[in-house]
């Protein structure tokens, strides 16, 4: 024997780095590549060990390091590109005008419209959804028929493994394949664009539209359900909102009516990952949508969307959709764009804090580059 050190397989440091450091975001991206990981409820587990040392699923993993300058000027135009949001080539606030998607859609139907119109214009022949599946989880599912795609409005609020339903969707003979995605599903399905595995593309150049969700923080299944269990009947729950921060609370919608959880009591849900997560508006997306912020208050606001259009696809579909009557869009308030901004820049900041805190230092951030532009800014040593 030389005694020469083996070098981890690409699995044992998925493990040590991401999950055991709870970073894993539960997207998916490490699963349905081979038989040696899984989906189960909401996390990632391993089934078999593997010692293959160049593996995709840490190639792919968005928790492990990423130059997040490097993808946004390969993937966006750099005149578009801002510190705090990323890309913009058009901010819009905008709503279905089809009554059916907004009754049924979390706030203005926006997504539901647009992934709709992708489908049935031949934009993409599949589109990768999270179907809930009782008892608050979800999962992603292709879908084909525009018509289905109202199902699968309301948002989950817990994380569904989008990237790995791609995976699965990338095997069949569907060709172009669009996907709405958390900010970690899209970073995750942005850094499979740049094929970092040079014998193995894993058919990502199938992925031809990617509509991503504002996200904050994702919860907790089992945290979440015995929250919830403790107020209501969770078989009676239909539907769950999140007001703007200045309210302070969860909004259960069940069949006996609507009930009030104090954000205080959430917060004890929120994924350990989250923490630690630099993206709040899915700055690796085509579209980004979220719910409004309007002077009139919650509850005219929550019948539309905030939209953030990052590419030329983006913006054709956009227009599209309003060309066509089927999205409506209003004035905006003066100074939402900036108030976006600020909490981006915000959540940004709290992950580089919580990143810190993990290394033990401000000069290793865990997958991010301390170096990057944007990032070093908020390094301690740089706050004025």
């Amino acid at each position: 024997m030389n005694g020469k050190k083996k070098t981890p397989s690409a699995q044992h440091l998925l493990q040590e780095k991401v999950r055991d450091a709870n970073l894993c975001t539960g997207c998916g991206a490490c699963v349905n590549l081979c038989p040696y990981q899984a989906a189960y409820k909401d996390k990632i587990v391993i089934l078999n060990d593997c010692d293959l040392q160049g593996g995709r699923c840490y190639a792919f993993c968005p928790r492990t390091p990423t130059s997040l300058e490097s993808l946004k000027e390969k993937l966006f135009d750099p005149k578009d590109l801002t510190p705090e949001i990323g890309a913009i080539k058009s901010y819009h606030i905008t709503r279905s005008t089809d009554e059916n998607i907004r009754s049924q859609a979390q706030h203005g139907g926006t997504v539901t419209t647009l992934m709709k119109l992708a489908l049935e214009q031949g934009i993409i022949d599949g589109a990768i959804l999270a179907e809930g599946e009782g008892n608050l989880l979800a999962h992603g599912k292709t879908v084909t028929d525009p018509a289905e795609v109202i199902k699968f409005s309301k948002s989950k609020f817990i994380n569904s493994s989008i990237v790995a339903e791609f995976h699965n969707a990338a095997k069949t003979d569907l060709q172009k394949l669009g996907a709405v995605a958390q900010p970690c599903q899209a970073l995750a399905l942005a850094k499979m664009r740049m094929k970092p595995i040079a014998d193995n593309d894993a058919n990502i150049d199938k992925l031809k539209l990617v509509v991503g969700l504002f996200c904050g923080w994702s919860l907790s299944w089992r945290d979440l359900s015995r929250l919830i269990e403790s107020k209501a009947n969770l078989e009676s729950l239909f539907g769950m909102d999140i007001p703007p921060s200045k309210y302070k609370i969860l909004e259960l919608y069940t069949k006996q009516g609507t009930l009030e959880v104090s954000i205080d009591e959430v917060a004890a849900c929120v994924n350990n990952a989250c923490k630690s997560c630099f993206d709040m508006t899915a700055e690796f997306s085509d579209i980004s949508v979220g719910s409004a912020r309007l002077d009139e208050g919650w509850e005219v606001a929550k019948g539309w969307n905030q939209v953030i259009v990052r590419t030329d696809l983006g913006q054709q579909l956009i227009d599209l959709a309003l060309s066509k009557g089927l999205l409506e869009e209003r004035s905006i308030p003066e100074g939402n764009l900036d108030k976006l901004k600020w909490a981006s820049m915000n959540k940004k900041k709290m992950a580089v804090e919580c990143l810190s805190n993990i290394s033990g230092t401000c000069q290793d951030l865990i997958y991010l580059d301390c170096r990057d532009p944007v990032l070093c800014t908020l390094l301690p040593e740089n706050q004025a």
